[in-house]
């Protein structure tokens, strides 16, 4: 995101839930990194998780949920718990709201375009895109 122009993103780390539940790794792992964000052991960002999708794109739904964040409900970039959950999502945006979409893993040696079959061309154009950017 820092690579993209944003100097501080408000980071999402998505689960089920926005309480910590021993049974549910997700949210384990997003407190996890919300804690190493506080800690300046993650740097140029502002992270909190977990959050539920609602409470981390909804103020109104952080609000009512008793929710007191810096990223809940304006979040920048959502982070998923795995590979699934971001397939749904990044579909669900496509078709459902007919978003402009991009897709990029990172954590390898290089960022890797991960596009699907059914991805418009200016959807893979733009994955190629934020990879090369990042």
């Amino acid at each position: 995101m820092n690579k993209l122009g944003y100097t501080k993103p408000k980071v999402a780390v998505l689960a089920a839930v926005e309480m910590v539940n021993e049974a549910m790794p997700a949210t384990l792992e997003a407190a996890m990194l919300s804690k190493m964000g506080q800690r300046g052991q993650i740097k140029n960002c502002i992270i909190d998780g977990p959050l539920a999708y609602d409470n981390a794109v909804s103020a109104a739904s952080a609000k009512h949920k008793g929710i007191v964040s810096d990223v809940a409900g304006d979040a920048d970039l959502l982070i998923v718990p795995d590979i699934e959950a971001g397939n749904i999502l990044y579909k669900a945006f496509g078709f459902s709201a007919n978003a402009k979409l991009a897709a990029v893993v990172l954590g390898a040696a290089a960022p890797i375009v991960l596009t699907s079959r059914s991805d418009t061309e200016e959807s893979k154009q733009a994955s190629i895109v934020m990879a090369a950017a990042i």
